[in-house]
């Protein structure tokens, strides 16, 4: 099936090399110079997945990222400028799945953005009355990959394609630490570099999301200059339960 790009950029020369390549690679690509009319756009026609650049005048890629990301989970690449760490990590926080500093190579573009797409799966094919069987709890935790989503105590915690895959890492195997490394690889597939500080800024946007569910959520544990991991759940009701629980 055709995939459906959205690319927004006020600098046209950019929008064209880089449509003339996706639409080489096999993708479906709209374009818009402004990022106003992309939100309208949008709307009325979601996308696969949405390049944003950040420096744009009426509405810029932060603002149309924010409004995005209030009424979808579409995966979302910001282009950023070479040396704006702010504009990164601002966009990391505002729920952007990946960014790319311009310049960039164009094969890198085109690699991220089948990273993502693989990773994606927000048609909602299975019946929402119906549990995947892919389906994992993790104490108060669910989270259902075929279906893109997760709960916690029950109630629904609206996440990305990369916060989803990052947290599936961690509760895959609860009690076990993540190197940074290995949950950029999760998210992002292999031979994919991203910086060490996208992970961090996913992190913690994950636990914003969670506490905001639920003051007391603290599952996300950091090991500094190790990595991460997910709380086991068995450990925890031992300790409540005043058994001794392995301390990992």
């Amino acid at each position: 099936m055709e995939r459906h790009i959205v690319l927004v950029d006020d600098d046209r020369n950019i929008l064209t090399s880089i449509s003339l390549m996706l639409e080489e690679e096999g993708f479906h690509v709209t374009t818009y110079n402004d990022g106003a009319e992309a939100l309208k756009g949008l709307l009325r026609r979601p996308a696969d997945l949405a390049v944003l650049d950040v420096k744009m005048p009426r509405m810029d890629g932060m603002e149309l990222l924010q409004k995005l990301r209030e009424r979808t989970r579409m995966p979302i690449v910001l282009l950023t400028s070479k040396d704006d760490e702010v504009d990164e990590l601002m966009g990391l926080r505002l729920g952007a799945d990946d960014y790319i500093k311009k310049p960039f190579s164009q094969r890198l573009l085109i690699e991220r953005i089948r990273s993502l797409l693989r990773r994606a799966d927000l048609r909602g094919e299975v019946a929402e009355t119906e549990p995947s069987k892919s389906a994992m709890a993790r104490g108060d935790l669910v989270l259902d990959p075929d279906r893109h989503l997760c709960t916690w105590k029950g109630h629904p915690v609206d996440l990305t394609v990369t916060e989803f895959l990052i947290l599936h890492a961690l509760a895959t195997r609860p009690g076990h630490v993540k190197s940074r490394d290995q949950l950029i690889d999760a998210a992002y597939g292999e031979n994919i570099y991203v910086d060490d500080r996208t992970i961090d800024s996913h992190i913690k946007r994950l636990r914003r999301k969670f506490r905001d569910a639920d003051r007391s959520f603290s599952e996300i544990e950091t090991l500094y200059g190790v990595g991460y991991r997910y709380k086991d759940p068995a450990a925890i009701r031992d300790r409540d339960d005043g058994i001794d629980g392995t301390d990992y």
